[in-house]
């Protein structure tokens, strides 16, 4: 039971055309246009992204893969125990999304829409990036990690761990923020949940992680953000807990993607911590 990777995300989003700008000629990722909506590639799978145009911006669907049909059913039973209603996908939408199999439900917790499939489409034709980049770390670590606020963060934590197999990495607490870390698989942290607070309402996603190959991806694509005018929230820096070199830039839809490196990986012998910062070094706020 549980789940074993971020699979996929797709987004509503208002400002398609500079979207575009942000995922191809920052991220480098390949286009996979379709019916006025656009798929993103970045590694071996179809597609990572998905994005709809659409009068407002926010979470369409979290896809979370699962390595065996069994598994997906037990995930299933597990979700509708808590009488949480669960809809086994269309042939259309497993078309869409290039999957075998796929249950949605709507999170309790965070209030968006989850969906958990089994046999994602991959390809032998190699990715072509859209600027010289040396790719992406996902493979059986997944796309990346999602970052929600929720109003609940014990009862939101005790169902990730309960019913999508989660585990604590770690935690950390700072000023008035408070964060859970949580994995599925090696990558450190899969899955982040947050208070909420002032400006950081329940529900809301706080940011996207992609990991590159190499710190001088991340370097060129924070330089790339600068020149082409993209919001800069959070300055390179490393982080205290998964030690991932990053900065955050504001998406055309108002939350944010962190771009980074080095991450760290959860092993057999790995201890939760409890830290007051999130980073070691730099990942100021602009203008803070």
């Amino acid at each position: 039971m549980g789940v074993d990777s971020l699979g996929y995300v797709a987004l509503n989003v208002s400002k398609i055309g500079e979207w575009s700008v942000l995922m191809e000629q920052v991220f480098g990722m390949e286009p996979r246009p379709r019916d006025g909506a656009i798929d993103y590639r970045l590694d071996s799978y179809h597609h990572r992204f998905s994005l709809y145009p659409s009068d407002h911006d926010g979470v369409a669907a979290v896809g979370w893969e699962v390595g065996s049909t069994a598994k997906l059913e037990a995930t299933v039973a597990a979700l509708r125990t808590r009488q949480i209603e669960v809809t086994p996908g269309s042939a259309e939408l497993c078309a869409e999304r290039k999957v075998k199999q796929l249950y949605s439900f709507i999170c309790p917790m965070i209030g968006t829409r989850n969906e958990i499939y089994y046999g994602p489409l991959t390809t032998n034709t190699a990715f072509t990036p859209r600027r010289g980049i040396s790719g992406y770390k996902t493979g059986t670590l997944g796309l990346g990690h999602v970052v929600f606020w929720v109003a609940d963060l014990a009862a939101s934590v005790k169902f990730y761990e309960d019913v999508m197999g989660f585990n604590i990495s770690d935690y950390i607490a700072w000023d008035d923020n408070d964060a859970v870390f949580m994995h599925c698989n090696p990558r450190h942290h899969t899955l982040a949940l947050m208070k909420e607070g002032p400006g950081a309402p329940a529900g809301a996603l706080m940011h996207i992680m992609v990991e590159a190959q190499t710190a001088d991806d991340v370097g060129y694509g924070y330089d790339l953000v600068r020149d082409l005018g993209i919001p800069v929230m959070i300055e390179p820096g490393k982080h205290s807990n998964d030690h991932t070199q990053s900065f955050y830039l504001q998406t055309p839809s108002g939350f944010w993607m962190e771009y980074g490196f080095g991450g760290r990986e959860i092993g057999p012998d790995w201890q939760v911590t409890n830290y007051d910062a999130p980073m070691l070094w730099g990942h100021r706020f602009v203008g803070g």
